[in-house]
């Protein structure tokens, strides 16, 4: 069943959804939850961005980079402890409500809208 509320085609225009490259990835210990400061680049318009992400269930720091996300990139920055996120990092909870990450299944370019 889903309770979650019809919308417009203008209001899902409304979320910027973008495809960028993991280009540092790094542990984050004062999180209150364990977490991974991420720096994502997407393209020569938006530059790289960076958020916390939950994701220590499935993924080291040393496996991110290069790894292609897709985020939300049009939300307000959010201050999570003494870090500045600046996108949210999309994901899917698995079975037991740990985040995969979205990606593409092929390489596309750093930037690109979802549509």
């Amino acid at each position: 069943m889903n309770d979650s509320p019809e919308i417009s085609f203008d209001d899902f225009l409304k979320v910027d959804v973008r495809i960028g490259t993991i280009v540092d990835a790094q542990p984050f210990p004062e999180a209150r939850r364990p977490a991974i400061k991420l720096w994502v680049d997407f393209g020569d318009d938006l530059g790289v961005k960076k958020s916390s992400a939950q994701i220590t269930v499935h993924y080291a720091v040393d496996e991110l980079v290069g790894k292609q996300v897709a985020a939300v990139v049009n939300f307000p920055p959010r201050q999570i402890g003494k870090f500045m996120s600046e996108i949210l990092v999309l994901g899917f909870p698995d079975e037991s409500g740990e985040v995969v990450l979205v990606t593409a299944d092929k390489p596309v370019p750093k930037g690109g809208r979802l549509y």
